[in-house]
């Protein structure tokens, strides 16, 4: 009777530890071998997850096609910076698109203008729209290793919302709790890390600054090492960010039996190398330049801008909206910086018969009444 019960002694405590390791997600799990058998390559996801996703990565319908032709819109209206050079009709639409992509409930139109002058630049968020219009273009123009003919809209990080969901600011707390002095940047539990004790902040290292990505040393012994534990913890904390982020584990993009060789990598890590070095040039180019343009109500506690990383375009998805290109239906106004309108200077008429032709600007005489220097006179 006493081994009987210390069986189910020990049953009781293996199913407990079987529940706490699982991460008590219950099954079924669903499993993608992305790898050889027997390399661990094997991507997990859990139904009720990605089914819950479902809806935030659904693709808005397109606008209505505009009709061929018709003068330019920056021939039409008044300070169109950016999208001057499309069709009125083709303006109308991507702006109609834009309003559905980032504020289609209440502010609509007059989130980003002042009443009916559209000219008007006195709300910030016109400022920020058109830098940021900017910024999708130079996405789908510059950065094809990255989104490929894919490519990106507002609506892949605003999804229906005027803020998107997922941005960042620097971490300006660095007190350890009891006054123990400096934390390092690490035991503050974030959703960035995932709860961990991992840096709370990965981002300004390597998304906003460009420190090296470091792992493995090169050496067993610490002289001329410079791939510290310390240096590989910030990594760590970036790639649970890029993991939680695009909804995969490790092996989405690492070979499991080597993480550091490229040349076992899938082509996935070449993609994410990009990816890494994209979101670190659009913040620094797009983003941080907007400090003083953003009021203080939308800043961090440090007084910096929202910046982006791999959840604000992914939301848990490894492809944003699984891969549906939006950009194909809005080629002419975001695939790349559209030229500006062309305007002829304006043609004056020839004197009427009988009129005196007009006289000479000061330009076109010199103050003795000779033609210009340089220029051969008659006879």
């Amino acid at each position: 009777m006493r081994t009987t019960a210390n069986r189910l002694k020990v049953v009781a405590a293996l199913a407990l530890a079987a529940l706490v390791t699982s991460g008590c997600e219950r099954p079924p799990i669903d499993e993608v071998q992305g790898g050889y058998r027997g390399t661990a390559m094997v991507q997990m996801y859990n139904p009720r997850v990605v089914a819950a996703q479902a809806a935030n990565n659904t693709v808005p319908v397109a606008q209505a096609a505009a009709a061929e032709g018709g003068p330019l819109a920056g021939t039409v209206y008044q300070n169109v910076q950016v999208l001057g050079g499309l069709s009125i009709g083709e303006f109308s639409r991507t702006m109609l698109a834009i309003t559905e992509w980032v504020a289609p409930k209440e502010q609509g139109c007059a989130y980003c203008h002042e009443g009916a002058n559209f000219a008007d630049d006195a709300k910030y968020t016109k400022v920020v729209a058109r830098k940021m219009l900017q910024m999708t273009q130079k996405i789908n123009a510059d950065w094809k290793p990255h989104v490929q003919a894919t490519g990106v809209t507002c609506y892949t990080c605003h999804r229906g919302k005027p803020v998107p969901e997922y941005v960042w600011f620097k971490d300006v707390d660095n007190t350890a709790a009891g006054g123990l002095g400096n934390r390092a940047g690490q035991n503050q539990s974030t959703a960035a890390i995932n709860g961990s004790s991992l840096p709370s902040d990965p981002f300004s290292p390597f998304l906003l600054g460009s420190e090296p990505i470091r792992f493995t040393g090169d050496s067993a012994l610490p002289a001329g090492n410079r791939k510290s534990i310390k240096q590989a913890e910030w990594t760590f904390a970036l790639m649970t960010h890029m993991s939680q982020g695009l909804g995969v584990n490790c092996t989405y993009c690492h070979n499991s039996r080597a993480f550091n060789d490229w040349s076992q990598s899938p082509p996935q890590r070449t993609t994410a190398y990009y990816g890494i070095r994209m979101a670190r040039a659009l913040n620094n180019e797009f983003m941080v330049p907007l400090t003083d343009v953003f009021p203080a109500h939308r800043k961090g506690p440090g007084g910096d801008v929202a910046k982006l990383n791999c959840a604000t375009c992914h939301q848990g998805a490894y492809k944003p909206l699984y891969g549906a290109s939006m950009l194909k239906d809005y080629v002419t106004a975001l695939a790349a910086p559209v030229p500006p309108p062309v305007v002829a200077p304006p043609v004056e008429a020839p004197p009427a018969e009988g009129e005196a032709a007009p006289a000479a600007t000061p330009a076109e005489t010199s103050s003795t009444g000779d033609a210009p220097a340089g220029v051969k006179q008659p006879g």
